[in-house]
């Protein structure tokens, strides 16, 4: 703690021949030891406190400053120890500069009167004209803003939830902004109600007006030219630069936003980037991509998605104004010109390509392709598991979290997992009951605006059946605690996979126990941990429906075979994988190399550049599966 002192008359004398000036020089302290010659050309107003600056900063080109405070109005501040604040053409007013903090050319940094720092800002999620809003704050998890956003239908925990932001947002109000240990604020315009964390930098931004920038040591936040941010939260390990324009949008950990990309009313979860294209109400999980200009996402849930250049969503055929919202389940991905209108609910790992005006509810049907065709939906059930591309995205979305500090969204990866089994399961009771209903003659059906040719329905019927042997081979071995959940219905709250009864027992617990946010932190955070024991649970409940006995029961024969299926299903799809992954290695894919030879130059160029089936890090790492 900084021990301060009145200034002594000599002092007074100093700072005015350095051109200081006060309203009132008895409103100003200092510490013990402070020098004023490290202050030029001040003037101050309100009750300020000064430290010591004996600090050198090393800047690039071999460029070095001495902490100190030229060149600025000062009102009611707390400077600390070691800070360079230089040319602030405005005024710096009603702030805490934490030690070590390094200002030049900034226009105006201020709070007026009591803020909250973007806490409890709502965003209008799903809806552009509201009804599923969330209250943002500094803290927010994709788990609970999915219980907010989602769960309308219980007025109890929606009015639990109020109450607990609301407490959280008084916490969180002051007077008094603050700029974090080892900042950087350099050639920036306007701040006003701003909290910044430890070791931000901001360089270049436009204009910050109403947030928080949960920046720290371990994992700053980067924000940067041009960058333009109304009522917003920006968590840890985050950067949002090159003109960005962010408006009542929530920025979670890890996250990318730049190129232009601009959003309103969104929130985006652990490492999603957005570059270049525009974003509508929309609530993205974690791992949720748009990297191109022409891309529109809109009034949906995505998470692991990955959109396509010119994707674009719409809810514009509307007659009582934008209300259609859209459901796209993790994994999805676009190509590129693709269209979806809304409302419409894309199925897990799905893909879509070319225009679709259906509104389809493909929940049921993961791992699927959606192809416009003569501009009719087709569908291709299952089909995605054949894809290398897929199972690339599943294998590199844990090597690429940018997270560094401690996490705040629970996220499970696993490509199959309770979640989408429990929907596989579904599509084949949707897949047989469409075959036994069909015209012996007929060669398709339509199912939710969708065209299925018969052979298409067996051959989904065929992959799904694979995937749940795989699956039950896999979790069967796993070592349990004692713990019931997990048969049943599953839920995604874009990222944490949970059994349906667990969500609803804890947000029975909310209403009922009285739960603070750290407390419903802490009980997802235990449904994180207890995943493979939910897991083995679901196993269990799906071959007693198969083999009708409990798992218990079963003799090593039964065991035996279920692995042995397992393995005959895990051999199949990685063999189509591969395949799939050597068309990227075939004459078509050459054209263009070798640019001046025959066909010995074509391969020896591609390889020199592409490398060889055989040494691609993918298909090494599928070999060591087969």
């Amino acid at each position: 703690m900084i021990k301060y002192r009145d200034l002594t008359d000599k002092e007074i004398a100093t700072l005015v021949v350095y051109g200081c000036s006060a309203e009132n020089w008895k409103n100003i302290q200092v510490a013990e030891d402070f020098s004023a010659q490290f202050l030029q050309d001040v003037h101050f107003s309100g009750k300020v406190t000064l430290g010591t600056y004996e600090k050198i900063f090393d800047l690039s080109g071999g460029v070095k400053k001495h902490s100190g405070i030229y060149n600025a109005l000062i009102h009611n501040c707390d400077i600390k120890n070691n800070v360079l604040i230089n040319n602030v053409n405005n005024y710096i007013a009603n702030y805490a500069i934490e030690e070590g903090v390094y200002i030049e050319n900034l226009n105006l940094l201020s709070v007026d009167g009591i803020s909250s720092f973007g806490n409890g800002v709502k965003a209008s999620v799903m809806i552009e004209s509201g009804g599923r809003e969330v209250e943002i704050f500094d803290s927010l998890s994709a788990p609970v803003a999915y219980l907010i956003a989602f769960y309308r239908h219980d007025k109890a925990l929606m009015s639990a939830f109020k109450e607990l932001t609301n407490k959280y947002v008084q916490s969180k109000s002051s007077e008094k902004g603050v700029v974090g240990k080892n900042s950087q604020i350099i050639n920036c315009g306007s701040i006003r109600n701003v909290r910044i964390g430890d070791n931000a930098e901001l360089n270049g931004i436009l204009s910050l007006d109403n947030g928080t920038i949960v920046s720290n040591e371990t994992a700053p936040v980067k924000i940067g030219y041009g960058v333009q941010c109304e009522d917003f939260i920006i968590q840890s390990g985050s950067s949002v630069t090159d003109s960005a324009i962010l408006t009542r949008c929530f920025v979670g950990q890890g996250c990318q936003m730049g190129k232009q990309f601009s959003a309103i009313d969104s929130l985006f979860f652990a490492n999603c980037q957005g570059l270049h294209g525009e974003a509508v109400s929309v609530f993205a999980g974690p791992y949720t991509v748009s990297h191109h200009k022409s891309t529109l996402m809109l009034t949906a849930l995505y998470s692991f998605m990955n959109a396509g250049s010119g994707t674009n969503f719409s809810n514009h055929m509307y007659k009582l104004g934008p209300v259609h919202q859209g459901i796209t389940e993790r994994g999805v991905k676009t190509s590129s010109g693709s269209y979806i209108m809304w409302p419409a609910r894309i199925g897990a790992f799905s893909v879509i390509l070319g225009r679709h005006k259906g509104n389809p509810d493909l929940q049921y049907l993961p791992f699927s392709y959606l192809i416009e065709n003569e501009g009719e939906s087709h569908l291709l059930p299952g089909i995605n598991l054949h894809s290398a591309g897929t199972m690339r995205d599943v294998e590199k979305w844990p090597t690429r979290d940018l997270r560094k500090d401690e996490k705040i969204d629970p996220i499970i990866f696993d490509f199959l997992s309770p979640y989408t089994i429990y929907k596989t399961l579904k599509g084949i009771e949707i897949l047989k009951d469409l075959l036994q209903t069909m015209d012996s003659n007929a060669t398709f059906v339509w199912y939710q605006n969708c065209k299925i040719k018969k052979s298409a329905i067996r051959k989904g019927i065929e992959l799904y059946e694979m995937a749940v042997d795989s699956f039950l081979a896999k979790t069967l071995s796993i070592k349990v605690k004692t713990v019931d959940a997990g048969s049943g219905e599953w839920v995604d709250l874009t990222g944490l996979i949970a059994p349906k009864t667990e969500i609803d027992n804890l947000c029975n617990e909310i209403v009922s126990m009285n739960l603070q946010l750290t407390e419903i932190s802490k009980r997802l955070t235990l449904i994180f941990q207890n995943y493979s024991d939910y897991c083995f649970n679901f196993c269990h409940s799906i071959i007693k429906d198969k083999y009708k006995k409990n798992v218990s029961e079963l003799s090593e024969s039964d065991r035996e075979a279920i692995t042995q299926k397992g393995e005959k299903a895990d051999k199949y799809l990685n063999d189509i994988i591969l395949r799939d992954a050597k068309k990227e290695f075939n004459s078509i894919t050459k054209t263009g190399f070798g640019i001046d030879g025959d066909e010995n130059t074509r391969n020896a160029d591609f390889e020199a550049v592409r490398g060889s089936f055989e040494s691609h890090p993918f298909v090494i790492e599928n070999q060591k599966n087969k």
